[in-house]
């Protein structure tokens, strides 16, 4: 088993005319799991992967994380840690014929005593048939999977190769680790980038939690020639902000849309107003948005505040005739006004409710007394019979049976005291005094 955890830091040899010609990022990484940025809930001697290698054991994994984080290099020092040989493919570029001699050269190492440690990116893009493919040469140590995803395992990878591996989720670097990454590059160049404090913080903003973006930037930012020290609204003139982590068909997309509903459910405008910012900026379609919204007006608000339905129909109509930008900002009014109505799920309750009632009894008819009767017949069968008109009874109110003659009547609407809601519960209260007080006379 090769050391790689030493603990003297890992300082970045001089560089050559020849190493120089290699992008900045691949003259940095790092050459042991020690020297492994922003992962130390994986690597230390007593996460998951410090302890599997103090073990002197390897499992198969699934690293699950943005990009830029480090799921390559750890899995390549993790080879060297456990004396495998290392092995990369991508699932975008590769097919069942080179999976077959991948497997096969596999085979070959493990009949000579050596282990594979077979490292596939994008491993969500592979179908169901190629990740069953997997499971037969992990079952008898043909190789040790390492997959990296983007993705959430749970909805990308099958259930079988999930329960042969162990998911590790590798974190975005924050603003230390990013700071860390930089010193270590200002190491390697051999001096300080010509940046003054508010540009430092602005290219790790950039960067957005990406290492590797961050070394581009880096690049780009070593290239200029200046006397004195770059502002931030300089560099940003001179440099190409990278674009925010977004799918629109993955999980950033759920994510950030989650993180939107439950900042209105919480009633907190201010997180409404960034999680919208932040899908508008990253290109989200704001007709989805707004569907969503009108989605939120149904389900967190109800009847505690009615117009919020119709506000968002409203700023869903005015984007439709201004278009971007000039209708996004009737999005953001909705989404204030949403964030900040009183909050009320009784309606959407009770609506489940009743459809789970509905699909239990969906055979039961209706009882005769409400049913119309056009014809003779259906008078002789009785439809109609005892069917008291309201707008004749005393209060408008006749207090009749309206569920199906076996059924119990059911109360699924309990509005709270918030909001509209209010008038809805006095009126809801009124109907069962009248209700009680009708029970059991004729009408």
């Amino acid at each position: 088993m090769t050391d790689l955890f030493g603990d003297a830091p890992n300082t970045p040899p001089p560089e050559t005319s020849q190493s120089r010609d290699r992008p900045l990022a691949d003259r940095l990484r790092p050459t042991r799991l020690s020297d492994v940025i922003g992962q130390d809930h994986l690597l230390s001697p007593d996460a998951p992967l410090g302890a599997m290698l103090a073990s002197h054991t390897l499992s198969s994994l699934i690293f699950w994380g943005p990009p830029g984080v480090g799921k390559t290099t750890i899995a390549r020092l993790l080879a060297d840690a456990s004396d495998r040989a290392f092995v990369q493919i991508s699932a975008i570029f590769s097919g069942v014929a080179e999976l077959r001699k991948v497997f096969e050269a596999a085979k070959t190492r493990a009949r000579i005593g050596q282990g594979t440690l077979l490292f596939v990116d994008e491993i969500h893009r592979f179908n169901k048939a190629q990740q069953d493919g997997f499971l037969p040469h992990m079952e008898d140590g043909t190789i040790v999977l390492v997959g990296a995803t983007t993705e959430n395992p749970s909805f990308e990878l099958n259930s079988a190769l999930l329960s042969r591996s162990q998911v590790l989720v590798l974190r975005r670097l924050d603003a230390s680790a990013l700071a860390e990454l930089m010193k270590r590059a200002e190491q390697m160049l051999g001096r300080e980038l010509p940046l003054a404090a508010d540009a430092r913080a602005t290219l790790l903003d950039m960067a957005d939690g990406d290492g590797r973006a961050l070394l581009n930037l880096i690049e780009q930012v070593s290239t200029i020639a200046s006397d004195t020290p770059l502002g931030a609204k300089v560099l940003a003139a001179r440099l190409q902000r990278r674009a925010a982590q977004y799918d629109k068909s993955g999980d950033g997309h759920y994510n950030l849309i989650s993180a939107l509903h439950k900042s209105v459910r919480g009633s907190d405008p201010d997180a409404a107003m960034y999680w919208l910012a932040r899908m508008l900026t990253a290109g989200e379609d704001p007709r989805f948005l707004a569907r969503r919204m009108t989605r939120m007006a149904t389900e967190d608000i109800g009847l505690a505040d009615p117009q919020a339905i119709r506000l968002c129909l409203d700023a869903w109509e005015t984007y439709e005739r201004l278009g971007s930008p000039e209708g996004e900002l009737a999005l953001g009014q909705a989404v204030i006004y949403l964030a900040l109505a009183p909050k009320s799920n009784a309606a959407y309750v009770a609506f489940k409710q009743a459809m789970s009632l509905a699909k239990r009894t969906g055979s039961e008819p209706p009882p005769k007394h409400i049913l119309n009767a056009p014809t003779a017949l259906m008078k002789d069968q009785g439809y109609g019979d005892g069917y008291a008109y309201d707008h004749d009874a005393k209060d408008s109110f006749s207090g009749q049976h309206y569920f199906p003659d076996d059924m119990e009547r059911t109360a699924f609407y309990a509005p709270p005291e918030r909001g509209y809601e209010r008038e809805m519960k006095k009126r809801l209260e009124y109907f069962a005094r009248l209700r009680e007080k009708r029970k059991g006379n004729s009408v």
